[in-house]
C-alpha cells in the first residue's frame, strides 16, 4: 500500500482520511490521482474546492474533501504548512478525530500514540477474547487502553501499521487466516475457539427503500442542466454537488417528477422518456434512481445551474448516482 512507504504527513494524512468508512481496494486509484493533482498541503489548499471535490468524485462521503480542503488551508495559515506535531493541534482541525490524529502523528513523527479502529479492535478483542459489541463505551475505553499498554513506545508508528494491517489482511471479520497469523500462539479466541463470534456483530438499522425520479433536461445543442441548489436527498445521495433535477417518489414517478419540475424550475408539461433504473445505495438507504430524458428548445435558468453538453458532465463535481443516472441518459 502506496502511503505505507511514506513517513510524509500529509501524504499519510490524505490517505487516513480516505480510508474512512471506504474499502482499501477503492482507495488506491483515488489516492494515486489525487496526490498526482495535489502533491503537497500548499497545492491542495490553493485549490478551489470544487476542484478538490472533482477529484474526490466517485469516492463518497464529500464531507472528507472540504474538511480535508478546510484543514489544508488551516495548516498552512497557522502551521506554516506544516501538519502539526501536537495531538490536541491536530484534533483541532476540521474532519481529524482522535483516530486519524494519533495515525498520522505516530506514523509520520513516532508520537507515542496507539490507533484504535474496527481493524485494531477486532485484533486485540480476539487476542483477550473480548465478547460483546465492541462499540459499547466501556468496552471500546478498555480496548483503548490495551492498545495503549501494548503500544511498541521506541516504534509506535510502525506498531500501529503492523497492527492496522494485521487486522485488515489476516484477523478478517470472517474467516480469519490464523494458520499465518504471527500473534496466533497468544490469541485466547483461537484457544477457545471463539474467532468466529468475537466480535459479535453491530446491530445495523433497518434498510429503508427509496425511489428518486431525476430529470435530463437536453436541449437542441445536447446541452443538459444540473443544479446546486438542494433536491432530493441532496445531503445524502447527491452530496450537495451538481446534480440533475431530482426528487423523492412514492407513487407516479413521471407525475411527481413533473410537478417538482414545474414548482422548482417553471417548466411546462414536457415529455418525459424512461430510462432504465439504476440500484444505488447509501449507508441503510437502498436507493432506486428511475432517470427520465426531456427534449426541451431551451433550458431553464433558474438559482444556481449549469448548463454543460450531456457527455461532459464528468468534468464537474458530481455524485457517484448522478453519474449512474447520466450513464443512463448518454447511451440514448
Amino acid at each position: 500500500m502506496p502511503w505505507r512507504r511514506s513517513r510524509d504527513a500529509y501524504r499519510i494524512w490524505v490517505a487516513e482520511v480516505m480510508l474512512q468508512q471506504t474499502r482499501t481496494a477503492a482507495v488506491m486509484p483515488y489516492y494515486q490521482k489525487f496526490l498526482r493533482q495535489f502533491p503537497s498541503v500548499q497545492s491542495l489548499a490553493r485549490a478551489r474546492e470544487s476542484e478538490v471535490l472533482k477529484y474526490w468524485s466517485g469516492l463518497g462521503y464529500y464531507s472528507r474533501a472540504q474538511n480535508l480542503h478546510r484543514a489544508a488551508r488551516e495548516i498552512v495559515l497557522v502551521h506554516e504548512g506544516e501538519f502539526p506535531h501536537e495531538y490536541n493541534a491536530a484534533l483541532a482541525l476540521p474532519g481529524i478525530g482522535r483516530y486519524t490524529a494519533a495515525a498520522v502523528l505516530s506514523i509520520a513523527y513516532d508520537v507515542p500514540l496507539a490507533v484504535l479502529d474496527g481493524n485494531v479492535a477486532r485484533v486485540l478483542a480476539r487476542l483477550g477474547a473480548i465478547c460483546g459489541d465492541l462499540r459499547e463505551p466501556w468496552r471500546w475505553k478498555s480496548l483503548e487502553n490495551a492498545a495503549l499498554e501494548m503500544l511498541a513506545q521506541n516504534a509506535p508508528g510502525d506498531w500501529n501499521q503492523a497492527l492496522m494491517e494485521l487486522g485488515e489482511t489476516v484477523c478478517t471479520p470472517k474467516s480469519p487466516r490464523c494458520d499465518v497469523c504471527p500473534v496466533a500462539p497468544f490469541c485466547r479466541a483461537r484457544k477457545e475457539r471463539l474467532t468466529q463470534v468475537i466480535p459479535a456483530p453491530r446491530k445495523k438499522r433497518a434498510a429503508v427503500a427509496i425511489t428518486i425520479a431525476a430529470a435530463v433536461l437536453r436541449d437542441a445543442q445536447g446541452r443538459t442542466l444540473l443544479i446546486k441548489d438542494p433536491g432530493a436527498h441532496d445531503h445524502v445521495v447527491f452530496s450537495r454537488m451538481w446534480q440533475f433535477p431530482a426528487v423523492e417518489v412514492k407513487e407516479d414517478p413521471a407525475q411527481e417528477l413533473m410537478q417538482q419540475l414545474r414548482d422548482t424550475l417553471g417548466l411546462s408539461e414536457v415529455a418525459l422518456q424512461k430510462l432504465p433504473a439504476a440500484r444505488h445505495a447509501v449507508t441503510f438507504r437502498n436507493v432506486t434512481l428511475q432517470p427520465y430524458l426531456a427534449n426541451v428548445t431551451s433550458l431553464p435558468r433558474v438559482g444556481r445551474t449549469r448548463m454543460i453538453p450531456l457527455e461532459e458532465i464528468g468534468t464537474l463535481p458530481i455524485s457517484s448516482a448522478t453519474r449512474k443516472i447520466a450513464a443512463a441518459a448518454i447511451s440514448r
